[in-house]
C-alpha cells in the first residue's frame, strides 16, 4: 500500500514572505500612516493628518437623512448596485461639478470607493513596469504610493508659488523622451494643493493642457480641494477646458465626510467600460449605502450652505497657523500662503533634515510630516507640511510655538543664523 502524501506539510510554518509576487515588493508603508499611532494621542497637536474637520457638519441632520434612507429606501440601499455607480448620484455629481465649469454626461461617471480607487484603477489600467507618470513637485502622498506599486517612475516638474511651471513641463517632458522613456500621463492637484497648498492659475491651466496636447500625454486632474476656496472661487477645472484629455477626479471627502468613502471619475467614454470593468474586479460594485446617503443629503440639503460653513472653519485655522508661523519660525524659514484646502508647505534651510527632527518634535508634543513623503526621490528632506484642518485654532497656535522652537533649538546647535 502506498503512502499518501499529507494535503499540507506539517512542522515548521510557512514563510509567506518568500512566496510574495514580485510587485508585493513595491507596497510600501505611508510615512503619514506610521505617524499615525504617534500623532494620534492626545497630548500631541497634530499638524501632521488631513482629517477633515467635521465639526461644522450637523450630526442631527446627517442621522435623519440615514433614518429616512433606511425607513422609505433601506431595500435598496441595503442591496448590491450598480458597478458604475448609482444613476441619481451620477446625475448629481455632474451638478456639482458644473460649479467649477465642468458640463458632463452622467454615463461618463464612474463611483469609486473615495477618489484614491479611481487612482488605482487608472494606475492598473494604463501603467507598465518602467513607465514614467509626470507629477509636481511635490506631491500627494497617496498617489506616489500607487505609482510606485505599479512600477511606475515618477519624474517630478518644477513648481513654484503658483503651481506647475509650464517650462518645467516642457523640460520634464524633454529629458524622459531623451532617456528613452514613455510617458504614460501627468499627474496634477492644481486646487490648493497637497502638500503645498497652492492654486494653479487659469492661465497655466490652459497652457499646460495645451502641451499635454501637443506631446500626446493626457492629463489625471485630481480635485478634492477645489470647493474649499475662502476668499474667492478657484479657477475653473481643467477638465471644463478639454474633456478629451483629461481624466477627473473627484470625492465627497472633504465637502461632505470622508468616512462615507464616497468619490469618482469622469472619464472619456472610450475609458469608461475598462474601467468599470477594472471596478467590478476588485469590489464588485461601491458602497449602495454611502451612495444613497451622499444622494439623499444632496437632494434633501443646504449642501452648497454646508460647504461654504466648511470653508469659513478652515479660513479661521489657516490664518491661525499663518500668524503662528510669522511669530514663531525663524525668518529663514519660508512657506506658502494658501487661500483654500487644507495645507501650508514650510522649507526650512537645507541643513535641517525635517525626518531626523521628527523625534524632537514629538518630545516637544508636536506633529508633522517630513517633506520627503512627498517626493519619489528622497528629495524634500529640508522641507515639512503642515495641515491646519483639523486642530482648533489653540491647538494649531500651541503646537507651532513648540515646533518653532524645536526648528530654532536644531538651528541654534547647527550654529545657524537669524532665528528670530
Amino acid at each position: 500500500m502506498s503512502e499518501v502524501t499529507p494535503r499540507f506539510a506539517t512542522g515548521a510554518p510557512q514563510n509567506l514572505e518568500e512566496r510574495f509576487a514580485g510587485r508585493a515588493a513595491h507596497m510600501q508603508p505611508s510615512e503619514i500612516r506610521s505617524l499615525f499611532a504617534v500623532a494620534s494621542r492626545p497630548e500631541i497637536v497634530s499638524l501632521a493628518g488631513g482629517m477633515p474637520n467635521l465639526s461644522a457638519l450637523p450630526m442631527g441632520m446627517m442621522a435623519d437623512v440615514v433614518q429616512k434612507l433606511i425607513l422609505n429606501n433601506g431595500q435598496e440601499a441595503l442591496q448590491y448596485g450598480s458597478g458604475q455607480g448609482h444613476p441619481k448620484l451620477r446625475e448629481q455629481i455632474c451638478e456639482v461639478m458644473a460649479l467649477e465649469g465642468i458640463r458632463a454626461n452622467p454615463d461618463d461617471v464612474l463611483v469609486t470607493t473615495g477618489s484614491q480607487q479611481a487612482l488605482d484603477l487608472i494606475s492598473r489600467i494604463f501603467i507598465d513596469p518602467g513607465d514614467v507618470v509626470l507629477a509636481e513637485a511635490p506631491s500627494y502622498v497617496g498617489a506616489l504610493g500607487t505609482f510606485h506599486q505599479y512600477e511606475a517612475k515618477v519624474v517630478h516638474v518644477e513648481t513654484d508659488d503658483l503651481g506647475l511651471v509650464p517650462d518645467g513641463l516642457r523640460a520634464a517632458i524633454k529629458s524622459v523622451r531623451a532617456s528613452g522613456r514613455r510617458i504614460k500621463f501627468l499627474y496634477t492637484i492644481p486646487n490648493y494643493q497637497n502638500p503645498s497648498g497652492v492654486l494653479l492659475p487659469a492661465d497655466r491651466r490652459t497652457e499646460i493642457l495645451n502641451i499635454c496636447r501637443t506631446e500626446g500625454i493626457f492629463v489625471v486632474e485630481d480635485n478634492p480641494y477645489g470647493l474649499l476656496g475662502f476668499d474667492k472661487p478657484s479657477p475653473n477645472a481643467m477638465r471644463a477646458e478639454d474633456s478629451e484629455n483629461v481624466i477627473y477626479l473627484g470625492s465627497f471627502s472633504k465637502t461632505i465626510a470622508p468616512g462615507m468613502r464616497v468619490g469618482w471619475a469622469l472619464v472619456p467614454p472610450s475609458l469608461k467600460e475598462k474601467l468599470i470593468i477594472a471596478s467590478e474586479s476588485s469590489i464588485l460594485c461601491p458602497s449602495n449605502f454611502s451612495q444613497l446617503t451622499i444622494s439623499s443629503y444632496l437632494a434633501d440639503q443646504p449642501w452648497r450652505d454646508q460647504i461654504a460653513s466648511f470653508c469659513d472653519l478652515y479660513k479661521v485655522r489657516r490664518d491661525a497657523m499663518l500668524e503662528s508661523l510669522d511669530e514663531h519660525f525663524p525668518v529663514t524659514a519660508k512657506w506658502t500662503k494658501p487661500g483654500g484646502g487644507f495645507y501650508v508647505w514650510v522649507t526650512l534651510p537645507e541643513e535641517i533634515d525635517t525626518k531626523a527632527l521628527m523625534p524632537k518634535a514629538i518630545v516637544a508634543k508636536v506633529a508633522y510630516v517630513p517633506g520627503t513623503a512627498f517626493y519619489a526621490d528622497g528629495f524634500g528632506s529640508w522641507s515639512m507640511r503642515l495641515s491646519y484642518c483639523y486642530p482648533t485654532p489653540e491647538r494649531i497656535r500651541e503646537g507651532v510655538k513648540a515646533l518653532g522652537g524645536v526648528i530654532k533649538t536644531e538651528m541654534a546647535r547647527r550654529g545657524g543664523n537669524q532665528l528670530n
